[in-house]
């Protein structure tokens, strides 16, 4: 009757194949929710290759997609906040600008400086959305506006490639003022005859849609881009009515006469090269 009585191997002569597999090889695309090799994405200019879904760049991946192999110099990289405000929500302001200096290498939300975009001379604004939300305090608002100035006095095209969620409530009215000053400077630009071609990734909301952002000569967005100044709930909650589904996305304002052109991430050096040579 041996044959109805169940072996029992102790647990510990059992012998487990462990496989390590190392983080970060993997990772779940936010659209379509595939698993994808972190190396095939990075391959791909960090576009999805099974739904086309554009994953967001840090500042530094921007810049290298669109400007020349070693021709770029970062200006007014040593600019950071001093807290006016002495601002504390969880954290203190200083606290949180410390972390984010750290996670990211920056002093803040923008990255300017200047170089060659296949052979034009350009100034660069890039935000990166990794510095507390690519949000806009006085630092960015101060460094976007040199840029704009350089690009007046050189007569180089500026390129301002925007990610942000909008104005950091940290540095209050300050914060607010740099939409009204970053749009005076950009109306020099415009009396100059100087070329300004505004970038849109997702997202772009808040005070920097309803300045820079939206005042480009031509404006571009990435396919899929979230662009808007309110939040579709608050909007909703506001005027009471049930808003068209993806209204705020860059195909449906590219629709309504918002944007000139929804480019694909792989052509969008070439394509702002051609809108250049035909502007200057």
């Amino acid at each position: 009757m041996s044959w109805f009585i169940r072996s029992k191997t102790p647990k510990e002569k059992l012998k487990v194949r462990r496989i390590n597999i190392p983080e970060g090889l993997w990772l779940k695309c936010d659209s379509c929710r595939e698993i994808i090799y972190r190396s095939e994405l990075d391959r791909n200019l960090k576009v999805c290759p099974k739904c086309n879904y554009h994953h967001r760049m840090n500042a530094f991946e921007r810049i290298d997609l669109l400007i020349d192999d070693g021709t770029f110099s970062d200006i007014d990289s040593n600019i950071s906040s001093e807290d006016p405000l002495r601002f504390r929500d969880v954290k203190r302001y200083k606290e949180r600008l410390r972390t984010y200096t750290k996670k990211t290498g920056l002093r803040d939300a923008v990255v300017c400086g200047k170089g060659t975009l296949n052979g034009i001379k350009v100034q660069m604004c890039v935000m990166d959305f990794g510095f507390m939300g690519g949000s806009m305090g006085s630092v960015v608002g101060e460094k976007v506006t040199r840029a704009i100035e350089r690009a007046v006095s050189k007569r180089d095209p500026l390129i301002a490639v925007s990610c942000s969620g909008g104005a950091r409530m940290q540095e209050g009215i300050l914060s607010l003022m740099q939409m009204a000053k970053t749009s005076s400077a950009l109306s020099e630009l415009y009396e100059a005859k100087v070329p300004y071609i505004s970038v849109l990734t997702d997202p772009v909301t808040g005070g920097v849609t309803a300045s820079f952002a939206m005042l480009g000569d031509i404006i571009i967005a990435e396919p899929g881009t979230l662009i808007g100044f309110a939040g579709p709930r608050v909007i909703e909650q506001t005027i009471k009515q049930k808003l068209p589904e993806g209204f705020q996305r860059s195909e449906f304002l590219l629709e309504h006469g918002m944007l000139d052109m929804i480019i694909h991430r792989k052509d969008l050096k070439k394509t702002i090269s051609n809108i250049l040579n035909l502007l200057i």
